[in-house]
């Protein structure tokens, strides 16, 4: 038995201004300071094995903060550009809401949330969930099938895409799925890879306005 635990970073400068960030290096808000340290101190029963985050700051600032909550400050983290946000191709460092309006409520939500309509020169969730989802059956479903616990701290699009790969989401339901910054979910995992038990420890009840 192992677990896999997922925390998507804390509020962003561009989370707090309601702005698309994507591949766009920013950090932590305050709260999303915050955000990080009431996540860890969720997870602080589990002593991890291995931690992985993205390439991105907010990321790996949220992991950082999340290790010394944990008093697991020199755990191993390998970075990854496998589990980056959602490239948003023309509409990074655009105003989500400014944009609603501009596009309308059906065509944001499809740009937002569907499963493969990608912004202009952008990425699509599918095209997420096809690099995040080959790096996780590699690299880190072998050691959780080996009993390892892992701590993956990311974005809301990658572990989205994760998500549905786990629970085995149709591509009809996924629109749905929301993780809110700093939320954490702990699955149990058996000796095949397989789910066990899923918690959800940390819930940001404000995630559908972010």
């Amino acid at each position: 038995m192992a677990y896999l635990v997922l925390v998507r970073h804390g509020q962003s400068t561009y989370n707090e201004k309601g702005i698309w960030a994507g591949v766009t290096d920013v950090p932590l808000t305050n709260l999303g300071k915050e955000e990080a340290r009431k996540a860890g101190q969720t997870i602080r029963d589990i002593r991890f094995d291995v931690a992985y985050t993205s390439e991105l700051v907010r990321a790996q600032q949220t992991l950082q903060i999340i290790k010394q909550t944990i008093n697991q400050p020199d755990l191993p983290t390998i970075i990854s550009g496998a589990i980056n946000e959602r490239d948003y191709g023309e509409f990074t460092g655009k105003n989500k809401w400014e944009m609603k309006e501009k596009l309308g409520e059906e065509l944001f939500r499809t740009y937002r949330r569907s499963w493969d309509v990608p912004p202009p020169h952008g990425e699509s969730l599918k095209d997420v969930y096809n690099r995040v989802v080959p790096y996780y059956v590699k690299e880190i479903l072998p050691r959780l099938k080996k009993g390892e616990n892992i701590l993956i701290a990311a974005h809301g699009n990658s572990l989205r895409a994760l998500v549905k790969y786990l629970e085995n989401i149709s591509e009809v339901a996924i629109p749905k799925l929301e993780i809110g910054t700093g939320e954490v979910y702990v699955y149990t995992i058996d000796d095949k890879g397989e789910i066990m038990n899923k918690e959800v420890r940390s819930v940001n009840e404000n995630k559908l306005h972010q």
